[in-house]
């Protein structure tokens, strides 16, 4: 698939000077932090060595007095209270969290959680969750990474008599529902400085709250972290700002040999094959998110929790390896559900053809659509939405490329639809079954008349020009001290000219791979992989000069370290580039 290179503007050479003299570190690192927006030796001090004192103060954040005061009250009149939470990881990682939290100060009698089950009661707050919580004697439920549209369920709510706090991060609608507190820093009237909370930061910002306002340790708290960062992580949320902070803290738990790892995690680990080098934001998004994911959407999202809350390793593996095999499962449908997706497109003229991609099937398992949007996606790089039936419903997931805001497409369609929500990337939506045929119509004209040619192709965003020369230890090691690398923050991506291949240096490895050793006029061999890259062999191996976009990457093999790149893309002076 043809890609667009764009070069990200280059630095103010002055002020790369000035602070590379500064920090005594070289102007290529410079450049990227400078990039990033850090342009200062105390920006860079902060960025380096993230501090859990700059933390934001939780009472910024609108109706956080309110919540705060909701909840010690309960503390106090001894009531009890459930902790209510999405399916997918940003919930049950909310869950566990707030849960653990609490569970301290109001002890097991007085507290629960709730999950609500994907295909009885559906995204988000439920009658059928308000009817338990009020049945069970629940005076107040904290709402976890959802709540912010449901207006008619909490007003439901009130009338059982049960109050809600509602901390969620999707953008509210029109009206905010009647709940005692409403936090999300995506509300227009919420001065909170981060607006790119999870729904388990938002949780944690609200038990921080509780915390000061007690004067109770912090240590208990933080030692929750862990379970945030795997939220932040799978989420995919901006890894800038606050959450990076977090993240960093919170993959300096799982990673510190002197602190004993949650058993719940320490079992996806194993399970996952992570069992040598650190964890990193990577192994937290492909390792423990799909096997925390699987239980919502094939089983029950409340085993996760179970395993996130399991105290002791024999609990947490057994649990976690009903989560395991349920991920097989998933990965089962997954295959089939995307063949059938691809096959559909590729048989129908007017779908290869269409600007956007619109499937329904009604035998398609709910569970696994989101991730198929996602495989469409990587296949025909256009906004997709994939549907099946549930409920007598069309239900499903919408995907979108970069620069394009599918749920505001999807707002524009609003008439059509029961219920929908998300972000510009990623929403969900569901819709009567007769309007499946009107909604892929309205939503094609919508995309056609906004998505440009240029949209339609997929970017590779380029830091900056590097001479294989300068790809030295020294270097990678600073690279490295910019980790946890992720959406806003990403691993930098680096454009070498003019390099050829090691004369019989060049492979393809797992049928659509390619292996290489690279070098240029001035520079040693320095070994180099691109995924999906083997369309390049026959022109590489004829010693054609060449042009490589990577990240700088360690491969370790057998105890042996080396520095490779990992190719993201190979030009042949054709390929088409901008700056941006």
């Amino acid at each position: 698939m043809l890609k667009r290179w764009i070069r990200k503007p280059t630095p103010d050479p002055e002020q790369v000077r000035h602070l590379s003299e500064a920090l005594r570190v070289n102007e290529a690192i410079i450049s990227l932090l400078c990039q990033r927006g850090i342009g200062t030796y105390a920006e860079a001090k902060s960025y380096f060595r993230p501090d859990l004192a700059e933390l934001p103060d939780p009472m910024l954040m609108r109706d956080m007095d309110r919540a705060v005061q909701r909840l010690t009250d309960a503390l106090f009149r001894e009531e009890k209270v459930l902790v209510y939470g999405d399916y997918d990881v940003d919930g049950t990682t909310s869950v566990a969290l707030v849960y653990s939290y609490l569970r301290t100060l109001f002890g097991p009698a007085r507290i629960d959680y709730y999950i609500p089950d994907r295909y009885l009661e559906g995204y988000g707050i439920s009658t059928i969750g308000i009817d338990w919580a009020a049945k069970n004697g629940y005076k107040l439920i904290v709402a976890l990474d959802c709540g912010v549209k449901s207006v008619d369920k909490i007003s439901y709510a009130v009338e059982k008599g049960v109050d809600f706090i509602v901390c969620d991060h999707h953008l509210p609608g029109d009206e905010l529902p009647p709940a005692v507190a409403v936090l999300d820093p995506k509300r227009p009237d919420c001065p909170y400085p981060y607006k790119e909370l999870s729904g388990c930061g938002v949780g944690f910002k609200l038990m921080q709250a509780l915390c000061q306002s007690q004067g109770f340790d912090e240590q208990p708290l933080l030692e929750l972290l862990d379970l945030l960062a795997v939220s932040i992580a799978a989420d995919i949320v901006p890894i800038t700002g606050e959450n990076r902070l977090l993240m960093y803290h919170g993959l300096r738990r799982l990673n510190d040999p002197t602190i004993e790892t949650r058993p719940g995690l320490y079992a996806l680990r194993q399970l996952a094959g992570l069992r040598e080098g650190p964890l990193n934001v990577s192994s937290l998004v492909f390792g423990f998110a799909p096997r925390i994911n699987a239980a919502g959407r094939l089983g029950d999202a409340k085993r996760s929790v179970a395993m996130l809350l399991s105290e002791t390793a024999e609990q947490a593996l057994a649990t976690a390896s009903v989560v395991d095999q349920t991920n097989t499962e998933r990965r089962g449908f997954d295959t089939r559900i995307t063949e059938e997706a691809l096959q559909m497109i590729e048989q129908d003229e007017l779908l290869r053809t269409s600007r956007s991609t619109v499937l329904f099937k009604q035998d398609w398992h709910k569970g696994v659509i989101g991730i198929v949007a996602s495989r469409c996606l990587d296949k025909y790089y256009r906004p997709t939405v994939i549907l099946t039936e549930s409920n007598g419903k069309a239900t499903g997931s919408a995907r979108s490329v970069v620069g394009f805001d599918v749920h505001q497409a999807i707002v524009e369609c609003s008439d059509l639809l029961e219920q929908f929500g998300g972000h510009m990337y990623a929403a969900g939506l569901t819709l009567p079954l007769e309007n499946v045929p009107e909604f892929r119509r309205r939503f094609e004209a919508v995309v056609s008349s906004r998505l440009t040619d240029e949209q339609m192709i997929p970017p590779v965003d380029i830091d900056l020009p590097l001479r294989l020369r300068e790809v030295t230890w020294g270097f990678y090691n600073l690279l490295h001290q910019m980790e946890p690398f992720g959406p806003g923050n990403s691993s930098p991506v680096f454009e070498s000219q003019q390099v050829y291949a090691v004369p019989g240096s060049v492979k393809i490895v797992g049928n659509s791979h390619l292996k290489l050793t690279l070098m240029q006029e001035d520079s040693s061999p320095i070994e180099a992989i691109g995924f999906g890259l083997a369309e390049h062999f026959a022109r590489i191996a004829q010693g054609q000069p060449f042009s490589v976009c990577y990240n700088v990457d360690v491969n370790e093999w057998r105890g042996h370290k080396s520095l490779q790149l990992r190719l993201k893309d190979i030009g042949w002076g054709d390929v088409e580039a901008s700056a941006s």
